[in-house]
C-alpha cells in the first residue's frame, strides 16, 4: 500500500493523504512517519528518523470518488510542561538532543576510553586559573573521533540490521583521525569499512587503516575531492557514508566527552573546545549546558581556518577561505549545517589563535605535562596563553576544561613545531652581524656569545651578495637561549661591542 506524504512548510504541521483502504492502525503508522518526517524536513535537518519529536499531524482519508475525510492527529502534541520555555522546545527540535547524547554514552562506554580530566599544576600557574585536560588523545587511535565513530556503527547496525550492515559495510572519506577511529571500531563491531584519503594524507595513518581492515582507496588532491569520490561510490557499493563530523551519531558521540567533564569537574566554570567541522563543539556544548547552564563554553579555530566564525557572520554554513595551517585536524573550509545547527544554539563565543600560539601551546604541553599533542588538539589551550584572545580578566581564578582531542602528529612537523615554539618563546633567535673577514673575526663573534650564555645552534657566513667593505664578511647566526631577558640582555652586549646585530624579528619586518 502507497502512501502519499504532503509535508508543510511549517515545522508545525504535517498533512499526510492516504487511500481510504488505510483504516485504523495504519493511519496512525502513517500518520507517525509524517510527524517525524515533517518536521525534519521543514527544519532542514536531513538524517535518519530515530526518535519522535512533539510535532501535531493532520490525517485525511481521500475515498476513490474524490472525497476526504479529516481525522484527527495519531499523536497530538504534549502540553507545554510547567517552566518549559520556548527555548527549551527549540532545543529538543535540533538535530541532536541531550537525550541523543545520553544514549550514546550508554552503547559506546564499554568501547572506547574513559580518559582523564586532571588539574594541570604548571599551566594553571601559567595562565592563572584551574586549567583542567582532558586527555583524549589517549584514546587506541589517537583522537576523540573514536566515540562518534562507534556510536554511528552502533546506530547503523540497529537501523539496518546486523547482517545487512555487516554485507555492505560503511565509507567514508578522511586524511586521518576519523579514517582511524572508523576503520578500529568497524572491524572490533564487524563492519567492513572503505576510507576514501586524498593523496596527502600522512603514509603512517594509511598503512594504520589498512592494518585496521580497512579497504584504503587514495583519490583526490585534498579531502574534497576524496569527499567526492566518496559519495560516487556510495551508490555502486550500497554502502553507508558516515560524516566524521556533521552526522547526529557523530555529534552525539563526542557529546557524550561533555557527560564526563562534568562527572570529572562538577565545579566547572568554563570550557575551551576547538572547532573544526563543529561536530566536537556542538556535542560538548550540548551536554554541558544541559547539565551545567551557567557554565561558559568556548570555540577556538585557527586564524587560517575560520570557518565557524564565517558561519556566524552569514548565519548559516558558509565557505571560508583555508590556508595550511598548524592545527591541520582543524581545516575546514565548511562547518557541518547539523553541527553549526546545534552550536550555535549553546556556544557563547568563539575566538581565533595564531600559529605562534599553537606552536607555543605544543611546547608547553610537552615540556610541562610530558603531553604529545597535534595542533588541533592543541588550540583550546592555544587561546588561553598570555596574550591570546582568552586571556582575560574574567576567567582568572576560574575553573577551565579544555580537551585535548588528538595525538596524531607527524615526528618531522613535531620537530618543525617545536622549533618554531622556542623562537616565539625567545629562547631560540637569529642574528645577523658583520664581521672581519680576517682569521679570529668569527672567533671574536663566538666568543662573545658564549660568556654571554648563548649556545650557536647554526652559523652560516656570506661574502658575495655584500655591497660593504671588501674585508668584511655577513654572519648569520642561529642561538639557543634562556627567554626574553636573556635576548635582551645579549642584544645589548653586542650593541656595546659595535657588532648593531639585525635580529630575526627586525629582518622580518624589513622583508616585510
Amino acid at each position: 500500500m502507497m502512501i502519499r506524504r504532503l509535508l508543510a512548510t511549517s515545522a508545525r504541521s504535517t498533512f499526510l493523504i492516504c487511500p481510504a483502504s488505510l483504516k485504523g492502525n495504519g493511519v496512525k503508522a502513517a500518520s507517525n512517519i509524517a510527524i517525524q518526517t515533517g518536521a525534519r524536513a521543514a527544519a532542514g535537518f536531513k538524517y535518519p528518523i530515530s526518535t519522535p519529536r512533539p510535532f501535531s499531524a493532520k490525517v485525511v482519508i481521500k475515498s476513490d470518488d474524490g472525497h476526504e475525510e479529516e481525522l484527527p492527529p495519531s499523536l497530538p502534541p504534549p502540553p507545554r510542561r510547567k517552566g518549559e520555555s520556548e527555548r527549551d522546545r527549540l532545543l529538543e527540535s535540533l538535530p541532536v538532543t541531550f537525550a541523543d547524547i545520553s544514549r550514546a554514552n550508554v552503547a559506546i562506554r564499554d568501547g572506547v576510553i574513559r580518559t582523564t580530566c586532571k588539574k594541570s599544576y604548571f599551566l594553571s600557574e601559567l595562565l592563572g586559573a584551574n586549567i583542567f585536560l582532558k586527555t583524549e588523545f589517549q584514546q587506541f587511535t589517537g583522537s576523540f573521533k573514536e566515540r562518534g565513530a562507534r556510536n554511528a556503527i552502533l546506530t547503523l547496525l540497529r537501523e539496518q540490521g546486523e547482517e545487512s550492515l555487516k554485507q555492505s559495510g560503511v565509507i567514508a572519506a578522511s586524511a586521518g583521525n576519523h579514517a582511524l577511529a572508523l576503520a578500529y571500531h568497524g572491524k572490533d563491531l564487524g563492519v567492513p569499512v572503505t576510507v576514501v584519503m586524498p593523496t596527502v594524507a600522512p603514509l603512517a595513518k594509511v598503512d594504520k587503516c589498512r592494518k585496521f581492515g580497512a579497504k584504503v582507496i587514495i583519490k583526490g588532491a585534498h579531502i574534497g575531492e576524496a569527499k567526492e569520490f566518496a559519495e560516487e561510490l556510495i551508490a555502486s557499493e550500497n554502502q553507508s557514508y558516515v560524516n566524521g563530523y556533521d552526522d547526529p551519531p557523530i555529534i552525539a558521540g563526542a557529546g557524550t566527552i561533555g557527560i564526563e567533564m562534568i562527572e570529572d569537574v562538577p565545579d566547572l566554570d568554563a570550557v575551551v573546545v576547538p572547532i573544526g567541522g563543529a561536530g566536537l563543539i556542538a556535542g560538548i556544548a550540548c551536554a554541558v549546558k544541559t547539565l551545567k547552564p551557567s557554565a561558559k563554553v568556548y570555540g577556538v579555530e585557527p586564524e587560517f581556518a575560520a570557518s565557524y566564525t564565517e558561519a556566524l557572520k552569514a548565519g548559516k554554513p558558509v565557505p571560508a577561505h583555508v590556508t595550511p595551517t598548524l592545527a591541520d585536524g582543524l581545516a575546514v573550509p565548511v562547518v557541518g549545517p547539523h553541527a553549526f545547527e546545534v552550536a550555535r544554539h549553546y556556544v557563547d563565543e568563539c575566538v581565533t589563535c595564531t600559529e605562534k600560539e599553537v606552536s607555543l601551546a605544543i611546547l608547553r604541553l610537552i615540556e610541562n605535562e610530558k603531553m604529545v599533542v597535534e595542533g588541533g588538539g592543541a588550540s583550546g589551550l592555544a587561546a588561553l596563553l598570555p596574550g591570546a584572545q582568552l586571556d582575560r580578566p574574567e576567567l582568572k581564578g576560574k575553573n577551565i576544561v579544555v580537551p585535548l582531542c588528538g595525538g596524531n602528529i607527524d615526528t618531522t612537523v613535531l620537530g618543525r613545531v617545536l622549533e618554531r615554539g622556542l623562537a616565539a618563546d625567545n629562547r631560540m633567535k637569529s642574528l645577523v652581524a658583520m664581521v672581519s673577514d680576517r682569521p679570529g673575526g668569527i672567533a671574536k663573534l663566538a666568543t662573545l656569545l658564549a660568556d654571554h650564555g648563548a649556545s650557536i645552534k647554526d652559523m652560516y657566513h656570506e661574502r658575495a651578495f655584500l655591497h660593504s667593505n671588501i674585508d668584511h664578511v655577513r654572519v648569520k647566526c642561529v642561538l639557543e637561549l634562556q627567554g626574553k631577558d636573556h635576548a635582551k640582555e645579549l642584544k645589548r652586549a653586542l650593541e656595546e661591542k659595535g657588532y648593531n646585530p639585525v635580529w630575526d624579528d627586525e629582518e622580518r619586518k624589513t622583508m616585510i
